[in-house]
């Protein structure tokens, strides 16, 4: 006799997501992993006394999205902080950090997610120290702007931090820093601004759980210099991880990594060891992702405005191509040593000559596919480069919310020009080429269904995917790149039950994805989120 299944789920459109994509009417799970699928009539006969039965009303189910890149701790600060990503202006940023720092006795009043490319006052500079010294002029004020490659602080912030910030990544006014830094300067003030383990399990709470709310059942969170992998496993401990997480640790973790034995994919079934994580370069907004030919804006009085333009920082830049955050020598020795120790690599690359050197790094290793080492957000990689990734098995870890800003006069069309911007993230040539697709966010935001929106409504043929292909790269693609395809990113017997119900049909609504509504979250056959009115 069958034993009863603890979960069922009738009247459906249950897409596998598999090859062929086939679609069931309903769904039976029972201890965590799915156990059949089929027509209702037949999967009617696991139901139990005990068994929990919800009625789809026809919705759509899907696997569990996986967000292949994110920030979890940024995504928590945007809701627990002041959230600056909807700001239509600096003077609406500064309105916004004004009411934080009326509404809380914290010491220092922050914000996240600003976005100058996106105003519509005309201003395209970031936020200045002018800006936040009309917040506070007693109080420390720091406002990340939204890719986390530029932060903006106020005149106390800024004495505060001064000799942990390096020359030549402050920008300048007059002579005068003017509160705005980027790269390395900007990573030491995130790295100040980490919070406490009591902070930081708040922050990830709020994170975790505004994460299931849309959809997301699986994160790989790249992490650095924090309390967040401790706290991530004492919530799993508790029972108060509403997600599984792969914690892909920044590389100045590699050598304590191996001195305590957590190798890529050592630990549970909630939350487990990543790739080692670096960068190469930059990123477009902050004129920083390292290009073959220069900037389209190099030399505009924009780039003055923005403090670009001081002798110091461009020569670093080299030429107006923007800059590298790590040494493509001291990326390749790196390399080396965590795929010599037996670890996936992971390494940033916007730039089409950062995707060069960081390509060249991983493709001499010994076996770059067996470890699945990735290229993060390969934005401009050149057919060529897309040819080699696939011969070489490495993964494009790529986010297709970017598309936001490759709309015709936007933050790619100022920085690059036409041509180059129809070059950015061509998710279509990359399945052409036969390399390995997973999408993310990079939490700019964290939203998988504006994410495919974007990627079925990308600018040009070449940067476009049907449906079908945006969900898997949301899900058996992302589950791929962390080794998770026998357990999650499909809907198969066997797998586990990591489940997202929508409202409405992607396929249906498919010029209008980024509006679908999550109806349920299931992950391992527990409801995490339930938004049915």
């Amino acid at each position: 006799m069958t034993d009863a299944a603890d979960l069922l789920l009738t009247n459906a459109a249950v897409h596998s997501l598999a090859d062929p994509d086939v679609v069931h009417e309903a769904i039976a799970v029972r201890d965590g992993e799915i156990v059949r699928l089929g027509d209702e009539y037949g999967i009617g006969f696991l139901e139990g006394v005990e068994t929990d039965v919800i009625d789809c009303e026809g919705r759509v189910v899907l696997p569990g999205f996986v967000d292949a890149h994110t920030h979890m701790e940024q995504l928590g600060q945007h809701l627990v902080h002041a959230d600056l990503s909807s700001a239509g202006s600096a003077a609406e940023c500064v309105s916004l950090l004004e009411a934080r720092a009326a509404e809380t006795d914290r010491e220092r009043v922050l914000g996240f997610g600003y976005d100058e490319s996106e105003w519509d006052d005309g201003r395209t500079e970031p936020l200045t120290r002018a800006d936040l010294d009309r917040v506070s002029e007693e109080r420390p004020v720091v406002a990340m702007r939204v890719d986390l490659h530029t932060a903006s602080l106020n005149s106390v912030a800024l004495e505060r931090f001064r000799d942990e910030l390096p020359d030549d990544d402050l920008r300048y006014s007059n002579g005068e820093p003017n509160g705005v830094v980027v790269e390395d300067a900007a990573e030491a003030v995130r790295r100040d601004l980490t919070a406490g383990r009591e902070e930081m399990r708040e922050v990830l709470a709020a994170a975790t759980a505004r994460a299931v709310e849309l959809g997301v059942t699986g994160v790989h969170d790249k992490v650095r210099g924090s309390t967040a992998p401790r706290v991530y496993r004492e919530l799993a401990a508790d029972g108060d991880l509403p997600l599984r997480v792969r914690i892909d640790y920044w590389s100045d973790h590699l050598e304590a990594l191996r001195e305590v034995g957590l190798g890529t994919n050592a630990g549970d079934d909630r939350v487990r060891t990543g790739a080692i994580k670096s960068f190469s370069d930059g990123s477009f907004g902050s004129r920083t992702a390292r290009l073959r030919e220069p900037y389209a804006d190099a030399g505009t009085d924009e780039r003055e405005a923005d403090g670009d333009g001081d002798d110091e920082s461009e020569a670093e830049s080299g030429d107006d191509r923007g800059q590298w955050v790590v040494d493509p020598d001291d990326l390749a020795a790196l390399v080396d040593r965590a795929d010599g120790a037996g670890y996936q690599v992971c390494v940033h690359a916007i730039g089409d000559e950062a995707i060069e050197e960081t390509l060249s790094a991983l493709e001499n290793t010994a076996n770059p596919g067996g470890r699945r080492h990735r290229i993060e957000h390969a934005e401009l990689a050149t057919d060529d480069q897309l040819e080699r990734m696939a011969d070489a098995g490495i993964v494009a870890s790529m986010q297709p919310n970017f598309h936001r800003w490759a709309r015709e006069g936007g933050l790619y069309d100022r920085r690059l020009g036409r041509e180059r911007r129809n070059r950015t993230n061509r998710f279509r040539r990359v399945l052409e080429a036969g390399a390995p697709l997973a999408f993310g966010s990079d939490c700019m935001p964290l939203d998988p269904l504006l994410g495919i929106h974007h990627a079925v409504t990308a600018p040009t043929d070449a940067q476009r995917l049907t449906v079908t292909e945006a969900l898997r790269a949301y899900t058996r693609g992302a589950a791929s790149a962390g080794f998770d395809e026998d357990r999650l990113g499909t809907l198969e017997v066997g797998k586990r039950a990591d489940l997202v119900v929508l409202e409405e049909s992607p396929w249906e609504e498919s010029d209008r994805i980024d509006e679908i509504d999550v109806a349920t979250t299931i992950v391992d056959g527990e409801i995490v989120y339930d938004g049915r009115e």
